[in-house]
């Protein structure tokens, strides 16, 4: 079967908020989230809680590679505390929005039944602040959305989060230099081949098939995050890979994005058994990607 790119919803947080604060100027949010390096693993935190992105990679972790790759710079701030932090960010709104994360998801109060703390992060664009109320973009499907300042400092104090630094932001988004999607794809390809080979992603995936198979699997985790970020994720390289002429590789995360994808079903219904099939037919795929993705570039 071809690969049809997606394009939708989905957990793309940080990718959205970065094509935001680029404006007119910005690449898909396909070429961003490769850039970052997102697609190219799997990690099993724990031992028990999946994430389909590389072995000891965060979104952090590849931002500054991604800007760079993308040829935009920006200037990352953090406040000591919540004071020095609304302070820094009301000088940074006099020139334009703040990108803000990461924040813990739990706490933005404006999204249905959020209603404290659950361990996830998220990022937002930060159009304005006054004494009460924070004005937001939330990528999560609620533009011009406000929140009572307490409750976005709280998120902001990311204490349930297990990376980054409270009260981080980002501005002076500059472009540096003219950058292609097509260029930033093919810059991208050496940090794709460096993810692919930290941990075992193979061995990751058949642990967790593991899990689901005996029914010891975080449920929610997988079906409302993991699954649909981690499937877009593969979508977007299999559309980007074609893009630069590396057809088999494009073709492999295809057949991952796919596989994947047919695990999203039986995890809802708790049919564990053909999710765990699907997985463990997901393991091999990644040294093969791996595999073309050196090849090519040692042509």
């Amino acid at each position: 079967m071809a690969h049809f790119s997606y394009v939708g919803s989905g957990p793309y947080c940080y990718s959205n908020s970065f094509a935001m604060m680029f404006g007119a100027d910005a690449p898909s949010t396909a070429v961003i989230e490769v850039a970052t390096g997102s697609p190219f693993g799997v990690q099993l935190v724990g031992g028990h809680l999946p994430f389909f992105d590389p072995h000891g990679w965060v979104p952090e972790t590849g931002f500054d590679t991604a800007l760079t790759a993308l040829g935009w710079t920006s200037t990352q701030k953090r406040g000591e505390n919540a004071d020095e932090a609304l302070a820094l960010m009301r000088e940074s709104l006099v020139d334009g929005p703040v990108w803000v994360g990461p924040v813990e998801m739990g706490h933005l109060r404006h999204q249905p039944e959020m209603t404290g703390a659950i361990g996830a992060d998220h990022y937002v664009v930060v159009l304005s602040v006054d004494d009460e109320r924070v004005l937001m973009h939330d990528p999560q499907g609620f533009p011009y959305t406000s929140l009572p300042l307490n409750d976005f400092v709280e998120a902001w104090r990311i204490e349930k989060i297990e990376y980054g630094t409270p009260f981080t932001m980002r501005t002076g988004f500059t472009k540096v230099v003219e950058v292609s999607e097509v260029d930033a794809i093919t810059a991208s390809v050496p940090n794709a081949v460096h993810w692919l080979s930290q941990g075992d992603n193979g061995a990751a995936v058949e642990a967790l098939a593991a899990l689901v198979e005996a029914g010891q699997h975080p449920r929610e985790h997988l079906v409302h995050f993991a699954v649909r970020v981690g499937v877009r994720r593969l979508a977007d390289a299999a559309t980007c890979l074609a893009r630069i002429g590396f057809t088999e590789a494009s073709e492999i995360a295809g057949e991952q994005a796919r596989v994947l994808g047919s695990t999203q079903h039986p995890l809802v219904v708790g049919d564990h058994k053909r999710a765990a099939d699907a997985l463990r037919a997901l393991a091999p795929t990644y040294d093969k990607l791996l595999s073309a993705l050196r090849d090519r570039l040692r042509c």
